[in-house]
């Protein structure tokens, strides 16, 4: 069918029609589609079409699948589309299943704003993995309390699992966890203690019956609950919660947005609050000074300014630490040979005065990729002008641990299957998730995370060494943390050797404010081969680039950079629009 066929936003044919069947509005699930078609309902599957029913129509000469959206179901396929020549409206080919119920596709236009994308592409993630022709009973109707956002400051050896089992008793809860392991146990958990869980995807269809708390990781989000009574999600920080794919929203604040909506308590948890969590949920409880203490692991900091570089990787406080703890854990990111200059003289790492950031040596000088700022060669610390270059990351690393050791290595990266059984593990920031216990975890160079080459580093740092607490346990648990750093001073070192995340707040948020980067403006990377028409039509916010094929847009705030977008449009061809860029 062409373009002529078309009116209004409304496919138009002249199929056969009883009088008195309904139309309805149906978003197809084509990528480069994004507009409502009106269809007619066949009195036989009238029974089965509600908003968000998955069904199948024709468009444009093919067959394609979609979802109801309305209109009103008083209207009648009598009703001749306007413009339409008198042309009758086509009917729906097939209902499928049951889909997302309607205040999740309200949620999704919400979000489609929010995170400048396609209906259909979040309609798909808010859909059942399998088609759905059928719900099973509901479960028993449960009251709803009323409450705020609010975030809980629980240290890393905290019992989270409290939080998640009082919400679920509640009634109805939505619960979300950083990945499917953590999710999974946590159901087995709930299901352990007799409250009745769905698990997301796998139960979707006990979820839209209802009368369930719904427990997943991150798509669970939009998980079809008729009713909720109240939603928590554990470690709120966690780069988990955000999709990769574009639209790049995150799944925490999709969370805080759907309870607000449903006017119920929503509860973050994380021992480790970022900023933009804490300008978002202005409410964060924190517990007393003595159990957040407690609640953090011991730290050891391994100053290594003095140490010849020559020594490699292991020094020999940790080669002691090594000896003397069975189950250990090996914390080295080795994607790639990151680079730092150090004073020669003095072994200080060469930092950006103006934030902080690692320098790099440019034309005879240093220069800061975070900022922009350039300065002569000089040391801060002690005015010498020689600097060295330390590389990072050695792809040996787990032989020589084994051979310092004189017991099995295993290694462990995001592509390892089975977790290997060896006491001593090593690997990439994926072996935190990966191991369920150690007795110490060591960071080998903390430094390329803390001086790593994005706005968030300081954050994501901390959140690692967190991570680590809940490997290791509390300060009266036995276990011990070993960071590897010539920053022995850095904010982030500081805030966890006191067991107090606030410490990292303010100089973070002096940093951010004086960079203009989140909270205190919003970011969006926009590429591909429609990007140069996109940025022409952007008014009244700030364009910056092209930088290897891609530009920053910054606002004042999330909703003037949605409306700026919105107000633009999208051309037509390849275009890539990150909003809220983790990694920038």
């Amino acid at each position: 069918m062409g373009a002529d066929d078309q009116a209004g936003g409304r496919e138009v044919g002249a199929g056969p029609l009883t009088p008195d069947g309904r139309i309805v509005g149906v978003l197809p699930d084509v990528p480069a589609i994004d507009k409502v078609f009106d269809y007619s309902v066949p009195p036989s599957m009238d029974p089965d079409v509600r908003p968000g029913t998955l069904v199948r129509v024709s468009l444009h000469g093919r067959r394609v699948g979609g979802w109801v959206l309305g209109p009103p179901a008083h209207a009648l396929a009598s009703d001749l589309a306007p413009n339409s020549g008198g042309r009758r409206l086509l009917p729906l080919a097939k209902v499928t299943g049951w889909g997302p119920p309607e205040d999740v596709i309200a949620l999704a236009e919400w979000a489609a704003w929010r995170w400048a994308g396609r209906r259909a592409s979040l309609l798909g993630t808010a859909s059942p993995p399998f088609a759905v022709r059928g719900l099973p009973p509901a479960g028993p109707s449960a009251g709803r309390a009323e409450g705020a956002a609010r975030i809980v400051r629980i240290p890393p050896a905290g019992d989270v699992f409290g939080y998640v089992l009082e919400a679920a008793r509640s009634g109805p809860a939505l619960i979300l966890y950083p990945s499917a392991v953590e999710a999974a146990n946590a159901v087995r958990r709930l299901r352990a203690e007799g409250v009745a869980v769905a698990s997301h995807p796998r139960d979707w269809a006990q979820a839209r019956a209802g009368g369930v708390s719904v427990v997943g990781a991150r798509a669970a989000a939009w998980a079809p609950m008729p009713a909720i009574a109240a939603v928590v999600v554990v470690d709120g920080h966690d780069e988990g919660y955000q999709e990769e794919r574009a639209p790049t929203w995150h799944a925490r604040d999709v969370a805080i947005e759907r309870a607000r909506r449903a006017g119920v308590p929503c509860t973050v948890l994380s021992p480790c609050p970022d900023l933009a969590m804490t300008a978002a949920v202005p409410t964060v409880v924190v517990p007393s000074r003595s159990e957040e203490r407690a609640g953090w692991p011991v730290l050891d900091v391994v100053d290594r300014r003095a140490d010849d570089p020559r020594t490699g990787l292991f020094s020999e406080r940790f080669a002691s630490a090594l000896r003397h703890h069975e189950r250990v854990v090996c914390v080295l990111n080795r994607k790639g040979r990151a680079r730092l200059l150090a004073c020669a003289a003095c072994g200080e790492l060469a930092r950006c005065e103006r934030c902080a950031s690692a320098l790099s040596l440019v034309d005879d000088g240093l220069a800061c990729s975070a900022c922009g700022a350039t300065r002569p060669p000089i040391c801060l610390a002690c005015g010498a002008t020689k600097m060295k270059s330390l590389r990072l990351g050695v792809t040996r690393v787990r032989e020589e641990l084994e051979a310092l050791a004189g017991r099995p290595v295993g290694e462990v990266t995001a592509e390892t299957g089975e977790l290997p059984t060896a006491p001593i593990l090593v690997g990439t920031e994926a072996v935190l998730h990966r191991a369920p216990k150690a007795d110490l975890v060591a960071f080998l160079d903390f430094d390329q995370e803390l001086l790593a080459p994005r706005y968030r580093a300081a954050e994501q740092a901390l959140a690692l060494l967190a991570r680590a607490g809940r490997l290791v346990g509390g300060r009266h648990d036995g276990g011990r943390v070993l960071v590897q750093t010539r920053l022995p001073k850095h904010e982030v070192l500081d805030a966890a050797l006191h067991g107090d995340p606030g410490r990292l707040h303010g100089p973070e948020a002096e940093r951010r404010k004086l960079l203009r980067f989140p909270p205190f403006a919003a970011l969006a990377l926009v590429s591909g081969p429609s990007a140069p028409e996109l940025i022409e039509r952007i008014e009244g916010i700030e364009a910056l680039g092209p930088d290897d094929g891609r530009w920053l847009l910054r606002a004042p705030s999330s909703k003037a950079l949605a409306d700026a977008l919105a107000a633009a449009g999208r051309p037509a061809g390849r275009l890539r629009i990150e909003v809220d860029p983790l990694r920038l």
